[in-house]
Order: C-alpha cells, then structure tokens, then sequence
C-alpha cells in the first residue's frame, strides 16, 4: 500500500508577513509545496493530504491545490480553533487565546484523511528528495500492525537561517533509533556562534547537532499514542493563551511510553525555507538552480 504526504500547512506566518505556504517561487509560480508533493509523487507516495486554514482555501486552490489535484490524488482538511475539542472543552478555552494549537493538533484534524502510513512535513521547508525517498521506502515496507515510526535528522547547521532564528528539536539517537528531541524554539548565529536560548539562558551549540524538521513516518497505530499526548494537553494546557501541542514531543512519547520505535535516518541536505520574507529570494534562487541542473524539469505538472 502506497504512503500517503501529510503536509501541515495551516501556520499564521507571523514571522513571514504572509501566507508562505503559496507563495510563488518556481519558475511558473509554483509554490515551495509544489515540489515537495512531486517529490513525494516520485518517491513512491499514492497521495497528498494538506492541512490548511478556512480563510486561505479559495487562495490555496487557485495557486497550488488545483493544480495538484489534476496530476495527483490530493485532498484538503481544515485546522480550525475548535476543532477535535468537545463542548465542555470549548467553554474553558481563553478569549485570548490567538494562536493555533500546535503541529500535533493539525495531525489530529487530518486523521480521517489518513488510510495508510504518512509521512509529515512543513509547508515551508524544503527537505529534499533523497529524505522524501527515506521515508516513503520505510513506509512502504511497514504492515498495517506495524509499530515501528521513523523520523530524518538534518544537521543543524545545514537548517539555519541568515535572515534570524529557527525553531529546531535537537535529536537523541541510540543505536539507530530516535529516543528523545528536545524543541528549542531560538537558535541563531550570534558572533560566529550556534546560540539555543532557553529559560535558563543562551547556550552554546556546536552547530553538528543532528536536529528535527517535522519529517516523519508514522503508521497508523501511532494515534494511539498522539491522542493520550493530546487528551493530557487538554486537561492541563487548554486555559493557556500561547501552549501549543508538538508533534515531535508526542512522537518522543512513543519511545517513552514503550508504544513502538522510531527509526533515525539522517540527511545532510542543505535546507532552505520560507521562515522570514527574507527567505524567499534564497528560495527562488535554490529553485532555479536545481531546475537548471536538471533535477527539477522546468514544468512541474502536465496539466
């Protein structure tokens, strides 16, 4: 049975200015995402699911969904405030509450979507066909019992951004397999130097730390897990105005929880994304660059 791409594509862009997720940078105004779901249609996925914002979906169809869907089997879910919350839940929810409530609660939304295996990746990062392959050759090989989860490293300093600081989940891996990331969610060059700056203060990194990107592979027996994460975020966080549900903490806790394993693949591919609007110059030059190479054709999709 052929995986399916889980693309969380439902982020504000606070830090961008703007709905990164469709924003032109191919030589036809395709998107970031554009290339990621060809990726992933050459490496052996069957489908595309995207998780997106109600108020983006008219401009999400006409500059990257239609499209895709013509050449593709794709699909579109919505991550609202609300959604997967009962009533009672809805009543305790802060009006102050702005922010989405996290990666792993847009994961939930797209359950129903989900049939078979997925891999989940960032609208805005560009992780690089090799990973995509990783991960779809690991899915591909998992039965439907299967317990065994699988995750790509990069290497940090191959993930920073000129434009300021990233967010990144620093991996712990023993023998082959992920057993712990730990989110620090401010890391910048600062004199020449990798800074994570946490509660306790600024920390020195060495830049070679192997570090997450939100590209996973989960089976579907991992839900059981995500929703006992999600059921204890609701009972201790919904109040809070700015706590969000991570998907690389809840994909942690299948390793705790002895719930199933988590293959680490690493990768050395240099990322680009769209963090800062800054970013999208950088973009659009690293997409030319492999179009021109040959490792891209030109125009994406037939129809």
């Amino acid at each position: 049975m052929k995986p399916t791409l889980l693309v969380l594509a439902a982020g504000m862009g606070s830090r961008y200015g703007g709905v990164k997720q469709i924003d032109a940078v191919g030589l036809h105004n395709e998107c970031l995402l554009d290339y990621a779901t060809f990726d992933a249609m050459r490496s052996g996925f069957g489908k595309v699911v995207y998780i997106i914002r109600k108020d983006i979906e008219a401009d999400f169809r006409e500059r990257l969904f239609d499209r895709v869907a013509r050449n593709f089997d794709a699909e579109y879910v919505f991550q609202t405030p609300t959604s997967i919350f009962t009533q009672d839940q809805l009543k305790l929810i802060s009006p102050e509450r702005k922010k989405p409530w996290g990666t792993l609660h847009a994961v939930l939304c797209a359950e129903n979507a989900l049939k078979t295996p997925f891999a989940v990746i960032n609208a805005d990062d560009y992780y690089g066909r090799d990973a995509i392959q990783t991960i779809g050759k690991h899915l591909a090989a998992q039965g439907p019992d299967s317990t065994e989860q699988a995750a790509v490293g990069y290497v940090l300093e191959n993930t920073m951004s000129p434009s300021g600081s990233v967010s990144r989940g620093i991996c712990t891996e023993k023998n082959g397999e992920l057993v712990a990331i730990h989110e620090n969610t401010k890391i910048y060059y600062e004199d020449g130097k990798v800074i994570s700056e946490l509660e306790d203060g600024k920390h020195i990194l060495t830049g070679k730390e192997w570090v997450s990107m939100n590209l996973f592979g989960f089976t579907l027996s991992a839900f059981d897990t995500f929703h006992n994460y999600w059921d204890n975020f609701a009972a201790t966080k919904i109040g809070e105005i700015k706590s969000e549900a991570l998907l690389p903490e809840a994909a942690s806790q299948i390793h705790t929880d002895g719930k199933g394993t988590i293959k680490f693949y690493n990768s050395h591919e240099k990322w680009f994304g769209m963090t800062y609007s800054e970013d999208r110059e950088n973009v659009k030059k690293a997409i030319a660059e492999k179009t021109k190479s040959g490792y891209y054709p030109e125009k994406l999709w037939e129809k």
